[in-house]
């Protein structure tokens, strides 16, 4: 079972009046739902991200591509805080959600997490029953007052994610019993049990079988109806399947952003026609 995290930020940030205005204005605009300005990241004296400002529309999916080191990862860390577990890690300039500052003073990470919810890239199913992998996120956050109430998230959550009808007959028996793809889906159905409104994957399908990856990225389809999805992914075949924007970065820096299609058939930088074409990586 996952430990709550503390409320209690480790992560010093610095966001500059300006950029943090220059953020909420861009996400006044209804179809951008959280924007990025001047982002930085530091672990201890080493800095891992350089300058990244981005904007990340609602009801779609996006796309981190980029070689092993870039920073896609550390970048979608910062969206839902997970970097403040890191000590010594240390984040400067603005990042909003609906254009609200997430690093202000005043938001309880925990609370944050509920709304930009994460699905890793190894399945990592509490060691409880299916049923209850489900339903913890909303007890601990006081969705559930009564059986019913339980037991509508849960048929609800698993039957988004796309599980309800493979293990309807086994809710009582331990998630660590599916398999990669099943748990994989659970863990999905964990993240949207508490309403989040973002859904960020690190690299959701690295560990899973084709049939069990095109289950995952045709549920990817069916969600960005109704949420924000992030996706980190190496394969760059997947991004121009699932996604609709691309952000390529490389050496802690976002080189580009752009609709996928002009991302892979007329990129601006030399450097990201390089990638997708196989001549670094």
């Amino acid at each position: 079972m996952e430990a709550k995290v503390e409320a209690r930020p480790v992560v010093k940030v610095e966001a500059p009046a300006p950029a943090w205005e220059d953020a909420r204005a861009a996400a006044e605009q209804h179809e951008i739902k959280m924007t990025a300005r001047d982002v930085n990241v530091y672990y201890g004296d080493k800095q891992a991200l350089f300058d990244v400002s981005l904007d990340i529309l609602d009801r779609s999916v996006t796309a981190f591509i980029g070689p092993s080191g870039c920073g896609k990862s550390t970048f979608l860390r910062c969206l839902n805080r997970m970097n403040d577990v890191i000590e010594g890690c240390r984040v400067t300039g603005a990042i909003t959600l609906d254009g609200e500052d997430i690093y202000a003073p005043w938001v309880d990470p925990v609370q944050l997490r509920a709304r930009v919810g994460m699905v890793f890239q190894k399945p990592n199913p509490f060691p409880k029953s299916i049923f209850e992998n489900v339903a913890y996120g909303p007890r601990i956050h006081g969705m559930i007052k009564s059986k019913a109430d339980a037991e509508e998230i849960v048929v609800t959550s698993l039957t988004k994610a796309g599980l309800f009808d493979e293990v309807k007959d086994r809710l009582h028996e331990s998630g660590t019993g599916l398999s990669g793809g099943q748990q994989q889906r659970l863990c999905i159905a964990r993240a949207i049990s508490v309403n989040p409104e973002v859904i960020l994957m690190d690299e959701p399908c690295s560990a899973l079988d084709p049939i069990a990856t095109a289950r995952i990225e045709a549920l990817m389809e069916e969600l960005k109806e109704n949420y924000c999805i992030i996706i980190v992914t190496h394969s760059m075949q997947q991004a121009a399947r699932v996604s609709q924007r691309t952000a390529f970065f490389h050496l802690g820096k976002l080189v580009e952003v752009d609709d996928t299609t002009k991302i892979f058939t007329n990129p601006k930088d030399t450097r990201t026609q390089d990638y997708i074409t196989g001549r670094f990586g």
